[in-house]
Parts: C-alpha cells; structure tokens; sequence
C-alpha cells in the first residue's frame, strides 16, 4: 500500500490508515484527516517539506515524516 510522502503533485488517494506514535495520529485526526477521506496532493515546498493536500473544502500542510504513516489508495 502506498504511503501519503510518496505521492506526487496532482495525485488523488483515499486515506486507509493513519498509523504512528498516538500524539501524532490524535493531531492528524483533528486536523481532519480520516480514513476513509478523499485527497489530492497539491505542490510541495522547495526543499520538498512539508507537502500540501487538498482535504475536502481546504488545504493542509503536513510534514513529509507525518505523512509517511499514511497508508493511501490511489484514486483514477
């Protein structure tokens, strides 16, 4: 299964699991991401971190290591 950090711009996933240590699947879970949710990759930083997602009605920063315990299916 592929992991959120992977994805490049312009692809669309659905969240299937969130896994990592509970602080920080608690704080992804309140920034909204839910498995199950619809997602697509918008841009990343110049360095490359952190990467921006479209998530419903609005766009989320997430750090690459944080996006690393989401696992995703790609959507067509």
């Amino acid at each position: 299964m592929p992991r959120l950090d992977e994805l490049k711009a312009g692809q669309r996933a659905r969240v299937e699991t969130i896994s990592g240590t509970p602080p920080v699947v608690q704080r992804l879970m309140e920034m909204g991401l839910i498995e199950g949710d619809e997602l697509e990759v918008i841009r990343f930083a110049p360095l490359g971190d952190p990467m921006e997602i479209r998530l419903r009605d609005y766009l989320l920063s997430l750090r690459r290591s944080e996006a690393a315990g989401v696992g995703v299916t790609l959507l067509i």
